[in-house]
Order: structure tokens, then C-alpha cells, then sequence
């Protein structure tokens, strides 16, 4: 039997899951594939602590650089985009695949790290890199391949999901929930890259990338987390028949492409609607197989540990079968005209205006939407507060969004309107 030496660098909380996972099935594994892999070497900074994993003698070392030499497969799962990409680098240069999680550092240099491994004619794997153990990256790779991808919609940030779940289930204020997210260990002590949509960002970055063979990074990516969001809207949105997630959006629009990431209203009776707490979800629209729904654990060690496994796997029968190149990790594909900017994105609007309550308001708050050519779909005013404001609640029908900002902005300059007005994008799915 082959057998195929494995090195992981970094032994973290995935880097421990990984190691436990390998040493624990590598019977079955073999006997699934015919392939022995074999967890040769581990290398981290700290090889002291306890992980809680027996590790055989001679694995463990703080030599990165000799553990490229000395294995097959390469798994890098020290995240960051300095000494990881520096170490990835090596391990390509060298001819040897490299499995991976980091999603920052494919999304900000995946399009160098995959000309070299095709220059050395080896592969990266990075089904970890995004939505933890769903398999989507393998579905957009190998399961649709026949397909045009229409589009891509993901709740694909445990942390966010968590905290909106929360917020919606118990009617308590974002910053409570997020301390308690914290406590639970779904938060880190920083949790800006979680709630301001980095993260999710990201991960849509790599998979409008993979889907349509166009590297496009992050920059012209649209991001808004839920660090701002209100719970009364969170309320609202429910009246209306909406449930609020952070999505990541990928849509062909003929030679345009939307990408985006914002908290958006989608309708409770969808399936997307019910994805709670820490899991993950994402949507997939293809031609022609139609909507298909993955879902699943987004992160954490078992999550995360399985989907790196499997890339270690398909590796293996790639050494196994001598194909090194059979699926390469990026295609190139249909090049777009633009990235639309934001004000050219199409979509509906939720508006929550704080206003005086006396007769001409909604009539001075339509005009200007008219004007505009935004239309009104529903419209609900709620109770009058001691200070004698409103909340003034409007969904539209679809409308651009440059319009719908110019619109808000002149609305606030009415005498009538007390603060700032909320606007919130309205998903359709």
C-alpha cells in the first residue's frame, strides 16, 4: 500500500483537530482509499502545551522549513498572510500540494499562490477556507462543473449568525448578545473581523472566484457587518414577514457582477431563513441544476479538521493515480466587464424613518421617494413615544440603490424627520 507522508504546520485548535482526526482514522482511511497517510511530522511554536492528543514520538518540531522536506503533503494552519504565505510559497516551490484554511490569505494573494503551484504543477486544496465542513468548495469545483453559476447567496460567519439568532430569539441589544458570544468562545475578545463582515467578505471573494475563474480579491467587494444593527429593526423586519442575516452575495448580472456583503431582510418561509445560531449556510443557483441548499457546522475544530482531512484525502489519490493536476484549484474562466459599484446594485430596501408625528409627513416622505422613481410596497406607522416621534416604516419595490441613498438623504432634510434614517437591503430569494 502507498503510502503518503502528511505535515501540518501549526497546532492550534484546527491543527489538533486535524492531527486527532488522522491519527484516529487512519485505518479507515486506508482501507476507504487504499492509501496509507501517514501524520508525519507537526510543526508549531509552542510543541510544550498539552492538546489533549497523543502525539507519537519524533512528530512534533518547531522546524517548518524541514518539515516541507521531509513530507508529502504540506497543511498549512497557522493563518495570517505573512510567514503562512511565505511557508505555502516554499512548499509550491518545492512541488508539493498544499492544503490550507486560510481564507484571508487566499482572498488578498490567492491569484499568486495558485500560478505557483501551477508553474510547479502541483495544487492547493482549500475546502476549509470557506463555511468550515460543508463541502461547497468541492461542489464548485467537481459537482458543477457542467453548470453556469447564476448566483451564490451564504450565511457564512457563525459568530454573526449567532448573535442575530440571539437578538431576534430573546429581544436583547446587540452588545449584550456579542458579550455572550464571547463568554461562549463564538467571539473572539476582538470580534471586529466576525461583525464588521471581514470575514465573510472574504470567503465571498474565494468563491466568486472559483465559480466564475476570475480573481477578483477583496477590494471591490461591498462591506457592512451587524455591528450597527438594532434590535427595534430586527422587530420590524419580523412584522413584515423578514428575518435579518449577514449574507454574502455573488450574482451574474449579464457581463456584471454584484459582490457583496451586508446584513440583509430575507423572507422567514425560505430555507436560508431558518439557518440558526453558529451554523452556516449557502445557496448555490446554477443552469441547470437549479437552487441547491449546503448546510452545516461553519467552523470550529470538528467542522473545520473534516473538511482539511478530505483535502488530504483527494491528495493522496492524486499521488496514488499520478494526477497531481486532475482538478485544478483555479480555472480561468469568463472574464466580467465591471464589478458593479454599489450604487448601480438593483435591489428592494427596508427605510426606517424617526418622524413627528402630524398630518403631510408620509405624503412629504413619498413625494421624494416618487420623485426618485422608488416605489412603495408596504408602508406601517408605529406608536407615538413621549417625545412625540413615530417610526415610519417603508419596504420598496425594487429600486437602484444610488437613488434610494440620494432619496434617504433628502428625506432627512425635512423638518419633520428627528434622525438619521436605517436602510437595510431586502434579499429575494
Amino acid at each position: 500500500m502507498k503510502k503518503i507522508k502528511v505535515g501540518i504546520i501549526g497546532f492550534g485548535t484546527v491543527g489538533a483537530g486535524t492531527a486527532a482526526c488522522l491519527l484516529k482514522n487512519a485505518e479507515m482511511i486506508a482501507n476507504r482509499t487504499g492509501v496509507c497517510v501517514e501524520l508525519t511530522k507537526i510543526a508549531d511554536l509552542d510543541i510544550d502545551t498539552d492538546r489533549g492528543i497523543k502525539i507519537p514520538e519524533g512528530v512534533l518540531t518547531t522546524d517548518a522549513k524541514d518539515l516541507i522536506d521531509k513530507v508529502d503533503i504540506v497543511v498549512e494552519l497557522i493563518g495570517g498572510t505573512g510567514a503562512a504565505k511565505t511557508l505555502i510559497l516554499d512548499a509550491l516551490s518545492k512541488g508539493k500540494p498544499v492544503v490550507t484554511a486560510n481564507k484571508a490569505l487566499l482572498a488578498l494573494h490567492g491569484e499568486e499562490l495558485f500560478e505557483a503551484a501551477e508553474k510547479s504543477e502541483t495544487n492547493i486544496y482549500y475546502e476549509a477556507s470557506v463555511a468550515g465542513g460543508i463541502p461547497v468548495i468541492k461542489a464548485l469545483r467537481e459537482g458543477f462543473a457542467g453548470n453556469r453559476i447564476d448566483k451564490i447567496v451564504g450565511i457564512m460567519n457563525g459568530t454573526c449568525n449567532y448573535i442575530l439568532t440571539k437578538m431576534e430569539n430573546t429581544g436583547t441589544d446587540f452588545d449584550i448578545v456579542l458579550k455572550e458570544a464571547q463568554d461562549l468562545g463564538y467571539a473572539e475578545a476582538d470580534p471586529s473581523f466576525d461583525i464588521d463582515g471581514v470575514d465573510t467578505a472574504h470567503k465571498t471573494a474565494i468563491l466568486a472566484s472559483l465559480a466564475y475563474g476570475e480573481w477578483f480579491g477583496l477590494e471591490p467587494v461591498l462591506i457592512e457587518g451587524i455591528r450597527n444593527l438594532e434590535l427595534c429593526d430586527i422587530k420590524y423586519a419580523d412584522e413584515f414577514g423578514y428575518r435579518i442575516k449577514l449574507l454574502g452575495i455573488i450574482k451574474q448580472e449579464e457581463n456584471d457582477i454584484q459582490l457583496r456583503v451586508h446584513p440583509a431582510l430575507i423572507r422567514k418561509n425560505t430555507l436560508l431563513a431558518d439557518v440558526s445560531d453558529v451554523f452556516n449556510a449557502v445557496m448555490i443557483k446554477g443552469e441547470p441544476v437549479g437552487e441547491t441548499l449546503f448546510y452545516g457546522k461553519g467552523a470550529g475544530m470538528e467542522a473545520t479538521s473534516s473538511a482539511v482531512v478530505a483535502d488530504i484525502v483527494d491528495v493522496a489519490l492524486n499521488y496514488k493515480y499520478d494526477s497531481h493536476r486532475r482538478i485544478p484549484a483555479f480555472r480561468t474562466g469568463r472574464q466580467f466587464d465591471k464589478v458593479l459599484h454599489q450604487d448601480e446594485i438593483v435591489s428592494r430596501y427596508y427605510i426606517r424613518l424617526t418622524v413627528q408625528d402630524k398630518p403631510g409627513v408620509v405624503a412629504a416622505v413619498s413625494q421624494i421617494l416618487g420623485d426618485n422613481n422608488i416605489s412603495i410596497s408596504s408602508i406601517l406607522q408605529k406608536e407615538v413615544t413621549n417625545e412625540g416621534n413615530t417610526s415610519l416604516l417603508i419596504l420598496t419595490h425594487e429600486a437602484r440603490e444610488g437613488a434610494v441613498k440620494y432619496s434617504t438623504s433628502e428625506i432627512e432634510k425635512l423638518s419633520c424627520v428627528n434622525a438619521e434614517a436605517v436602510l437595510l437591503r431586502v434579499e429575494d430569494l
